[in-house]
């Protein structure tokens, strides 16, 4: 059936197809009938430890095997609580292989985040970086979890790398004691156990993997992502792109747990044959020292660390033509620091220019993009094929004029099956519009020109962006507000010179509370078990009360201006 799009940007396709055929199988099943092409050649480098893509394959036919003889079976949930490792990959593979869902969690989570995680997704199995054991341990009896194979960062470095990890920081890793701990390679030889055949044929339409959101309402939510979107992700990300080839190197520093780092730095690029350099761990610090030592051909990161790159003098001189494509994503890049960006890499040989792309977690990723050699002043891009966007007036689906400003929403099949057993929130965001198809409502302001380029302008829900991380507001609301001692409190983003945004908290104690450095001590200490370490208010300050509208709400709005005026803004 054919609707009435305007699609104006197809214009600026240059050698990019409008449409793309789609297979309806697994992610596993593309990345398998991909590497068949290619099995010599690298697929990932983990600090020196390289792998083929037949390696590769077969590490992850021995993993499904190893789930299998656990009992797990096409629909299971298996949570991967890892950064960026081998056995973080060959796991994900492995359980979308089996038709098992992967439930990705973030290792920094704190107990309360990961008991949620598990229990909504109804994890019988979680694999996890031993660094996170003791936290998942501690929920373990309150969970449906039957058992936890941990894996260490040194699992797969050199050896050389592996004795000296376990003689410095590994040796502050301290399991406590649990009957149902499978270390990962007892866990791997279990694979012997099931020697029946597997079958990997999926159905686009089924789900491959959860990730976790703020949603509209900032709780964190289960975003179900299926086959199809990351497989389609992966097509329309090499086609819009325009210049990756075979053997590229990545620097895949983005998190497996992110969309980004999952369906770009891992899936996009092994779809495509790259080698992906992974790294569990990445520091401002020794981001020359990866460009210089790896030498990759595609970055994909958020505007932060593009922030470092210009700060690091120990890249002056140096010979940057081997980048062909760098992509920023996960939080807005002015155009003053794109400008920045683009004349540090012309200068230094690169004949590229640093290209925005634009998505959320709901469509696994980004889905627009900059053009390879085209820009437009202030704009995200132009969508990816088959994906389409317009602009609407906020919270209905009247679509409005080209140059005026609405709410971005978004059609297309990388678009979230919806949130995990969460049916209000799902149909908030996805709307069946007059056309007959359904919307993704993005939450996001912004508004289009006439040739189909796209600028984003603000967000209508209140959400902090720092480093790349989406930090709810509300979520860290909530937690404040449920110390003994607090009354109300209310959160904003405040500026950072590196992360750009982090966290304030402005709290206010109930009556005859007196406001010492203990009881903010207190409050500090009630946050830091119950919040992801990566969204923990970066400052603290008690009041005796808040602004309000007239409605009696919290003015969080006037809290901005105060900052912004204390800032000297």
């Amino acid at each position: 059936m054919q609707y009435d799009l305007k699609t104006p940007w197809y214009s600026f396709y240059d050698g990019v197809r409008e449409h793309l055929d789609y297979p309806d199988n697994s992610a596993y099943e593309l990345l398998e009938e991909s590497a068949a092409a290619h099995l010599d050649h690298v697929s990932y480098n983990y600090f020196g430890t390289k792998n083929t893509y037949k390696g590769l394959l077969d590490q992850i036919d021995k993993c499904a095997r190893a789930f299998k003889s656990l009992g797990v079976s096409a629909g299971d949930k298996v949570s991967i609580c890892m950064p960026n490792t081998p056995e973080a990959i060959i796991s994900f593979y492995a359980i979308n292989k089996i038709g098992a869902v992967a439930n990705m969690i973030h290792p920094l989570s704190a107990e309360p985040e990961i008991k949620n995680f598990l229990n909504v997704s109804e994890s019988r199995f979680i694999v996890t970086i031993d660094l996170a054991f003791n936290k998942i341990n501690h929920v373990f009896s309150e969970t449906d979890l039957e058992a936890v194979i941990t894996v260490s960062v040194a699992d797969s470095m050199p050896l050389h790398m592996k004795l000296l990890y376990k003689l410095t920081k590994g040796r502050k890793v301290c399991l406590e004691k649990n009957d149902s701990i499978f270390p990962w390679k007892y866990f791997m030889g279990l694979s012997s156990k099931f020697s029946g055949e597997i079958d990997p044929h999926r159905k686009g339409e089924e789900v491959a993997a959860i990730l976790y959101s703020g949603g509209t309402s900032g709780d964190p939510k289960g975003i179900e992502l299926t086959n199809l979107n990351f497989n389609a992700l992966a097509m329309q990300g090499i086609e819009a792109c325009a210049c990756l080839n075979e053997k590229d190197k990545i620097l895949s520093i983005m998190p497996i747990f992110h969309g980004f780092g999952l369906g770009i730095c891992i899936h996009t690029a092994l779809y495509k044959g790259m080698e992906a350099i992974i790294l569990p761990q990445f520091s401002i610090n020794t981001f020359h020292t990866l460009i210089k030592k790896y030498k990759p051909n595609v970055i994909a990161g958020v505007p932060t660390l593009y922030e470092a790159l210009l700060q690091n003098k120990k890249l002056e001189g140096y010979d940057l033509s081997f980048l062909r494509c760098v992509i920023s994503g996960g939080d807005s890049l002015s155009v003053n620091l794109k400008k920045k960006i683009d004349d540090f890499l012309h200068s230094h040989g690169a004949d590229t220019q640093v290209r925005e792309g634009y998505g959320l977690t709901e469509c696994v990723t980004g889905n627009c993009l900059t053009p390879l050699k085209y820009y437009r002043e202030g704009s995200i891009g132009i969508p990816y094929p088959d994906t389409y966007y317009k602009i609407v007036k906020p919270n209905t689906d009247k679509e409005l004029p080209y140059g005026e400003e609405g709410e971005i929403v978004i059609n297309g099949p990388t678009v979230m099956k919806g949130y995990l057993k969460d049916a209000k929130e799902t149909a908030q965001t996805l709307r069946t519009h007059g056309d007959g198809l359904l919307w993704l409502h993005t939450g996001d302001l912004g508004y289009m020109d006439e040739d189909g380029f796209v600028y984003f302008k603000q967000r209508l829900k209140r959400v902090i962006v720092s480093s790349g991380y989406n930090i709810y507001p509300q979520y860290i609301e909530n937690i404040i507000d449920s110390h003994p001692d607090v009354l109300m409190s209310c959160v904003i983003g405040i500026d950072h010179p590196y992360k750009i945004q982090v966290a304030k908290a402005f709290i206010v104690l109930k009556k005859g509370i007196s406001p010492d450095e203990e009881k903010l001590t207190s409050i500090k200490a009630h946050c830091e078990k119950n919040l992801a370490k990566y969204s923990w208010p970066y400052e603290y300050e008690i009041r005796e009360e808040l602004p309000k509208t007239l409605v009696g709400k919290v003015a969080y709005n006037e809290l901005v201006k105060e900052e912004a005026l204390k800032n000297g803004e």
